[in-house]
């Protein structure tokens, strides 16, 4: 259970949270993945899209990395292009599942996704393990996606180590009050509305294709949502079973769960990651002997950006399969 003596530091003329943040997202070069996609029937009668990283020569035995990637994310986002570039190169295979609604068609049933459902995390999981039951698979979870992985490897311990050899979460958000109350105020509101932007739409139109939508969602309310609170009391936490947005973060928050964690699992967490203050990250006091806590004074969120301008985004690979590769 050691605590990881940091070893990212950022270039000087990427100074603070935000620009680290936003240059590793929108202008550092992005390496090319060329994608197989496929539609995997999910056990409620829905779909998702699961996007395939292979090498050429793939050895049918060779590990699989299954990447759950952040809110609104996709097989395009940056993190996600940067992983299963350095996952084909290494000659292992990639697994992107997509979010519901993320990957360029609504789904359809009227839920989607958020930070605490584990069901789906544990069902595509067993799904890979069902399709290549002697490839060691790991998994790297990304902001909302890390808190899914968290609270997965925690909340079903047994289940997780079965399934997984390692696991990684990047930027995890594992306090949803403590993150969703910082992206309320100051600057953090334009990451809010970036999402919103996003998301609101996916709900209006779901609302015009099912009516069963319109009995649970206040379409003129959630036009006026500007934060977090107000989408999640209006939609996430109504249609996916939660008494409120309050009851939403504090249920699907992977924090308190990181004491039961039994397989190996490296939590990445940015001291100034402007999604989570640095005082909910997760201490010693929180977690197993099974959990590594690796927290840099820099790197924003999911930004770790390095050298020089325009910058590259190949930290963040690297990281995570030096810890996969210590626990093979």
């Amino acid at each position: 259970m050691p605590l990881v003596r940091p070893d990212y530091k950022a270039p000087r003329w990427l100074a603070g949270a935000q620009i680290q943040t936003i240059f590793a997202a929108k202008v550092c070069k992005k390496p090319h993945v060329v994608y197989r996609r496929e539609r995997w029937e999910t056990p409620d009668n829905d779909f998702t899209d699961v996007d395939w990283a292979t090498p050429e020569t793939a050895d049918p035995a060779a590990p699989i990395v299954v990447h759950f990637h952040g809110l609104e994310g996709s097989s395009r986002s940056h993190y996600a292009l940067a992983l299963m570039h350095e996952t084909v190169t290494r000659g292992w295979r990639g697994c992107v599942p997509i979010f519901r609604s993320c990957s360029g068609e609504l789904n359809r049933s009227i839920k989607t996704y958020h930070a605490g459902d584990i069901d789906q995390v544990q069902w595509v999981l067993e799904t890979v393990r069902s399709r290549y039951p002697q490839a060691p698979i790991y998994t790297v979870g990304v902001s909302l996606g890390g808190n899914q992985v968290a609270l997965f490897c925690g909340k079903r311990a047994q289940t997780a180590k079965k399934l997984l050899t390692a696991a990684v979460a990047v930027g995890a958000p594992m306090d949803l009050v403590a993150g969703s109350n910082l992206l309320r105020f100051g600057f953090n509101r334009l990451y809010s509305k970036m999402f919103l932007d996003t998301l609101i739409p996916k709900v209006l139109k779901k609302c015009e294709l099912l009516p069963e939508m319109r009995q649970l969602v206040d379409e003129e309310a959630i036009k006026k949502c500007t934060n977090f609170y107000d989408f999640d009391s209006l939609y996430t936490a109504p249609v996916h079973g939660f008494k409120s947005a309050m009851d939403y973060w504090t249920k699907a928050s992977a924090k308190p769960w990181l004491k039961y964690v039994e397989v190996p699992l490296l939590l990445l967490n940015a001291k100034n990651d402007p999604f989570q203050p640095e005082w909910a990250l997760p201490t010693l006091s929180d977690v197993s002997d099974n959990v590594w806590l690796d927290q840099p004074e820099e790197g924003g969120h999911i930004g770790f950006p390095t050298g020089n301008p325009p910058g590259r985004i190949d930290y963040l690979p690297k990281r995570i399969f030096r810890f996969f590769l210590q626990r093979q």
